[in-house]
């Protein structure tokens, strides 16, 4: 079932607020609040990403805003064994808001 488009938008992703049809429509999905709020100790995340478990919980979610010496003490270097983060999610939730706001002046 979890790979059934319709089920997808119309069931668990309308209940996370990060469906097609997310209401009010200025709810936009971030996986770092969502990390923060609900695997603060990052135990999902450290399965996952092993290589963020040296990271501070407090960077877990966030390794990209980390200092350079908490980087380095936990083997981490942006770009080379961690990616660094393909959109700014503060620049992504303007663009979708204003994608969003296109549709209300219509």
């Amino acid at each position: 079932m979890d790979a059934d488009l319709a089920n997808n938008a119309a069931r668990w992703q309308w209940i996370a607020g990060c469906g097609a049809d997310a209401a009010p429509y200025f709810r936009i999905f971030t996986p770092v609040l969502q990390g923060q709020k609900f695997d603060p100790h990052g135990t999902y995340v450290k399965r996952w990403a092993p290589e963020l478990t040296k990271l501070p919980d407090r960077y877990l979610h966030t390794p990209w805003i980390a200092p350079t010496e908490v980087l380095q003490r936990a083997g981490i270097t942006l770009g080379s064994n961690y990616p660094t983060p393909l959109i700014d999610l503060a620049e992504g939730r303007k663009r979708a808001l204003a994608a969003f706001n296109q549709f209300n002046q219509r």
